[in-house]
């Protein structure tokens, strides 16, 4: 009786996944005399603050393609206590002060780094000049941005970048996404350009006519065996956060505890996962070739680990085998780019 809940559970997060990841949520720091952590629909709403503080806060609701779903500010004294704060409310992308100080950036890409490794709570950070070679921290460096007769820092326009990418649907890239309000940026030669790029860094250029993204990359740099050259696009690294959030989520509000943990039930969620997976594929999330089933090898350790002499086992065997509380799964997909480097040649 297990397959239709758990199958349903799964259909339903599925069905729901373009909706959220096309109205992300932004979390804003601030330094105010009074602590508070508050949420915000709309621009209009956000109201004691100081003058800066508000005007930061109001530029993530700018938004990308789509509005973000809403804004939290953590208003309070440091970073270190903005931080406690942060690991509490749910969001997508984080942002730090408007002056935030180049050790305060470290200090949050240290801690977005450790919710994402250690505590497997996938949030992302846009911070200004931080080489954080790491996917969870988006490096964003132009400076001298002017808006009309303003000119703002990189640190002032992170909370636009971070709403520019929650705005971004999951089927696009913020690549060359264009920012309407920005008039001017410091100009830059294509060779910069790639050279800023292939460091990890997130630059936005003039092109002669607007303003716009050169190409929605994270801080990842160092790539091998455990991060491939795809997890440096930020739009992979947000459809692998939502993976793995559904199906984490999922499994635990409705699949930990209430099952016995027979083979049948196994398969049971094998089936609901791979349904899953196949409603993103249809919303062009993932590639055609999508598999899941028994974690052979997992589970063989497991066994062998507890005595038993898998070498005269059949396959079936070694897969229907008790294995206590553990389900060991595995899943293989290809997530999705977007279009972004056309190559033509004419000919005449």
């Amino acid at each position: 009786m297990g397959l239709p809940n758990i199958l349903i559970e799964f259909k339903t997060t599925a069905s729901t996944a373009i909706k959220r990841g096309e109205r992300g949520i932004v979390a804003v720091i601030v330094k105010e005399a009074e602590s508070s952590v508050k949420e915000f629909e709309t621009s209009a709403e956000v109201t004691g603050y100081t003058t800066d503080n508000a005007a930061y806060i109001k530029r993530a609701f700018l938004g990308g393609v789509r509005p973000i779903k809403k804004v939290v500010v953590i208003a309070t004294d440091t970073i270190a206590n903005a931080l406690v704060k942060a690991e509490t409310v749910k969001f997508d992308y984080l942002v730090g002060t408007p002056d935030l100080a180049a050790n305060e950036a470290t200090e949050i890409a240290t801690a977005i780094k450790a919710m994402r490794d250690n505590k497997n709570i996938k949030v992302k950070a846009v911070l200004p000049n931080s080489a954080a070679d790491h996917e969870g921290i988006i490096n964003f460096t132009t400076d001298d941005i002017e808006v009309g007769t303003d000119i703002f820092t990189t640190e002032e326009y992170c909370s636009r970048i971070a709403g520019l990418l929650a705005g971004t649907p999951l089927q696009e890239s913020a690549t060359y996404k264009v920012l309407p309000e920005v008039t001017d940026v410091p100009k830059k030669t294509k060779a910069e350009l790639d050279t800023a790029i292939d460091a990890g860094k997130f630059e936005i250029f003039h092109d002669g006519e607007k303003v716009k993204v050169a190409r929605a990359v994270n801080s990842l740099a160092t790539v091998g065996a455990t991060k491939s050259e795809d997890m440096k696009s930020i739009k992979i690294v947000d459809i692998m956060d939502l993976i793995y959030t559904d199906i984490k989520m999922t499994c635990e509000d409705n699949y930990i505890g209430k099952f016995a943990n027979n083979y049948d039930n196994k398969c049971n969620l094998i089936v609901a996962i791979k349904a899953y997976l196949e409603t993103l594929r249809d919303e062009e999330l993932v590639d055609t070739d999508i598999t899941v089933g028994i974690d052979l090898a997992a589970q063989t350790a497991y066994l062998k680990g507890k005595g038993i002499d898998t070498d005269s086992m059949k396959e079936l065997d070694i897969k229907k085998a008790n294995t206590g509380t553990n389900v060991y799964l595995q899943a293989t997909y290809k997530i999705l780019n977007a279009i972004e480097d056309i190559r033509i040649k004419f000919y005449i």
